[in-house]
């Protein structure tokens, strides 16, 4: 034990010399020494440059406020309607403050403390509820199943399938209860209620003939071709808009208004998608907002925070890694092509630009072409679609009624390779490549339909004789041209889902087991396995949810085809994606995917209204057909309404609105937008304060770091001289 202690002495000996140095060091005044941190100088700095600062940006960088006092006062101040639970405090702190909780309940009223526990006990209740409603969630396990195996890229595809599905079921479940509802109750005689016939009007016995199939000998392959195009028995059914020539149902207390329910429900879907999309679509533009961020913490972010921890398959982190590699060398070559743009001279300029419109001149071409084909295809298949079935054999029939859908399809197949195409020459960055032709795709499969919609309209109200300025519209080639509108739907919705499953079934399919089996062949390896391309198939089902919002009015029975289709593209698209498919290398982040997929969204709906607006203001109603038999327009049934009002009520109604009303309400929306718009520019100024801080906040810490290092270089260069 004698050797040790003079070791042991020695070492306490250098212990208490080198707590003298550091004292020593550090017994410089702290003044000083706070003064010289980079956080204080850039304080000193500002103020000396911008005296006028304002005193909320000073307190904000103070470096001697304490958080945690903070964030305590506030959390004892609102412990009467916060939970500690959302604190991001360790268990001890929430203890202590849940006793501090506990010993305010005691000096409360008894009323006060009723409320107290009532209140926690609803929100544990809602809390539970939700639980249990998490376990109630359509197709949960095959999506977290598809979420583990090719991460939240792909999740967010069906995730918004599943949205669509379940918001087709509700324009269903209003469109039901609505219309469909009280029409069944009384032709089935569960109600004691009676159908209210509309009354005769001073209208031209020519303008309400409508001339159903004729029955008699049908050959077999007709209710085949009813069935696909919603001709025959399907049109005099309940699906379609011309079944429901009623004027209300009459019950014992009350008559029920049809035609006002039937419009109420159309202006009831539309609101109801449109709240629930920007809703949703609000959630992914704050994610959105938050990460644009500069290029530099881009950078940061794929490197440290990229990865997707959702993964759990090997072959699935392999291409999550090769997404990571083609993002960084995307951000990598739009970094190339912003210095290529700041050193480019004012000949290459004129030249690219020149260059970028010729080439949109040649996609304004392609799509003005496709337009063009559409409204050729369209005039046709109206003109000869009222040919008797026994002059034309089946195909021939088939054909012709599909004829608009057919190059509405080709026009969607085709138009993407082209456009992918032409980008390339553009000299664009990666990212914007993209973008800009996805934009494309957008426009070109949204506004096929619109070219269709607008050439029914211009064949319905334009003719040759004089039906047109009896009727209003071409009652010789559309008699109940609603019907025929809906029947267009119906026929695009069926083609739709005919396309997905014929191309899974007799392109993916077989082109697996090409890849599989007769991988050797060079043509086969060129050729290689069909990708799950995300851009793509959501195109296609917002395609299809644009063509639901057009026809529902038209065919109220649409959204619930619509439910079942998309019932079925989501167990085909999971089977593709599992057996057939291989994932796309370009991932998209979820929060990223989200929301482009209800923007797109979005303006599906946009262009959904427009036809519809249109055909229900300016078109004239059908006389042969529907529950506005009686009105020159859809619209005019709510001025009808309204006049049944008492005079206090229509003065009220016409006063809201007049343009009186209008115009100062304008004002005042205007007036709160403005001060919104303030303070988001108020917030952004803080969050611009916040970054300064934090970054502010790192230089002080490497000052530190270094001020360390350099005390302790010099306490072991003393040691070492001694």
């Amino acid at each position: 034990m004698k050797p040790a202690w003079p070791r042991y002495k020695s070492q306490c000996g250098y212990l208490s010399e080198s707590l003298s140095l550091d004292s020593s060091f550090f017994s410089s005044p702290p003044v000083n020494f706070l003064q010289e941190l980079p956080s204080y100088r850039s304080i000193a700095r500002r103020r000396t440059t911008i005296p006028s600062r304002d005193k909320q940006s000073g307190t904000l960088l103070k470096p001697t406020d304490s958080y945690s006092s903070q964030l305590e006062g506030r959390i004892t101040e609102n412990l009467n309607s916060q939970s500690i639970r959302k604190y991001a405090l360790n268990i001890s702190e929430k203890r202590r403050l849940r006793n501090i909780q506990e010993t305010q309940m005691k000096y409360l009223s008894e009323w006060d403390q009723w409320k107290r526990y009532s209140s926690k006990s609803w929100k544990r209740f809602i809390g539970k509820a939700r639980e249990m409603t998490t376990h109630l969630e359509l197709w949960r396990k095959d999506i977290r199943s598809i979420e583990g195996k090719f991460g939240t890229g792909i999740q967010s595809y069906f995730s918004f399938l599943r949205f669509l599905v379940l918001l087709n079921l509700v324009i269903f479940l209003i469109i039901f209860m609505l219309v469909l509802l009280p029409v069944l109750l009384t032709k089935y005689n569960i109600t004691n209620s009676t159908f209210v016939l509309i009354p005769s009007k001073d209208t031209d016995v020519q303008c309400t003939v409508y001339p159903i199939s004729s029955s008699g000998l049908i050959y077999f392959y007709s209710y085949v071709i009813d069935l696909l195009s919603g001709t025959g028995f399907l049109e005099e059914t309940c699906l379609f808009y011309g079944h429901y020539t009623i004027d209300g149902v009459k019950f014992q207390n009350f008559t029920y208004d049809l035609p006002l329910a039937y419009l109420l429900s159309t202006i009831a879907y539309l609101a109801l998608s449109l709240l629930w999309i920007v809703k949703r679509s609000v959630e992914g533009f704050k994610i959105n907002l938050i990460r644009s961020e500069e290029h530099f913490q881009s950078y940061c972010n794929k490197i440290f925070a990229g990865w997707d921890f959702c993964i759990t398959n090997r072959s699935m982190a392999d291409l999550k890694h090769s997404s990571l590699r083609y993002e960084l060398r995307a951000d990598l070559e739009e970094e190339r092509i912003r210095q290529k743009i700041a050193e480019r001279t004012s000949e290459e300029t004129i030249r690219i630009y020149s260059l970028r419109l010729f080439l949109n001149c040649i996609v304004l071409a392609v799509l003005a072409a496709c337009f063009y084909a559409i409204y050729r295809a369209t005039i046709f298949s109206q003109e000869h679609m009222k040919k008797e079935i026994d002059k034309m054999v089946f195909g021939e029939n088939l054909l012709i009624l599909y004829l608009p859908s057919i190059v509405i399809t080709l026009a969607n197949f085709i138009t993407p390779m082209i456009f992918a195409k032409i980008i390339h020459y553009e000299d664009y960055s990666p990212g914007f490549e993209i973008r800009l032709t996805i934009l494309r795709c957008v426009f070109m499969r949204l506004a096929t339909i619109c070219v269709l919609v607008f050439t029914l309209g211009s064949k319905i109200t334009s003719c040759d004789n004089y039906s047109c300025e009896l009727c209003g519209y071409n009652q010789k080639l559309y008699p109940c041209w609603e019907t025929q509108v809906g029947q267009e739907m119906y026929k695009l919705m069926i083609f739709d889902l005919i396309i997905i499953l014929a191309v899974t079934l007799f392109v993916d399919f077989p082109r697996k087991l090409l890849v599989t089996y007769c991988s050797s062949w060079k043509l086969i390896q060129c050729w290689g396995q069909q990708e799950f391309a995300i851009p793509d198939n959501v195109l296609g089902i917002v395609y299809g949810q644009t063509i639901c919002w057009i026809g529902a009015f038209f065919s109220p029975l649409l959204p619930a085809i619509a439910t079942l289709k998309f019932i079925i593209i989501f167990y085909v698209k999971e089977m593709s994606l599992l057996y057939t498919c291989r994932p796309s290398p370009r991932q998209f982040r979820a929060s990223n995917s989200n929301f482009f997929f209800l923007l797109v969204l979005l303006i599906g709906l946009c262009l959904a209204i427009i036809p519809l607006t249109i055909s229900m203001a300016r078109i004239p109603s059908s006389k042969a057909c529907g529950p506005f038999t009686n009105f020159n327009t859809t619209w005019e049934v709510v001025p009808k309404t309204v006049s049944t009002f008492p005079s206090s009520l229509q003065s009220l109604v016409y006063g809201v609105t007049s343009e009186a009303f209008a115009v100062p309400f304008f004002m005042i929306i205007c007036l709160i937008m403005f001060y919104f718009i303030a303070l988001a520019g108020a917030h952004k100024r803080v969050v611009v304060q916040l970054r300064e801080q934090l970054s502010l906040e790192s230089r002080d810490k490497r000052y530190l770091i270094q001020k360390l290092t350099e005390a302790q270089r010099d306490m072991k260069n003393r040691l070492d001289y001694q």
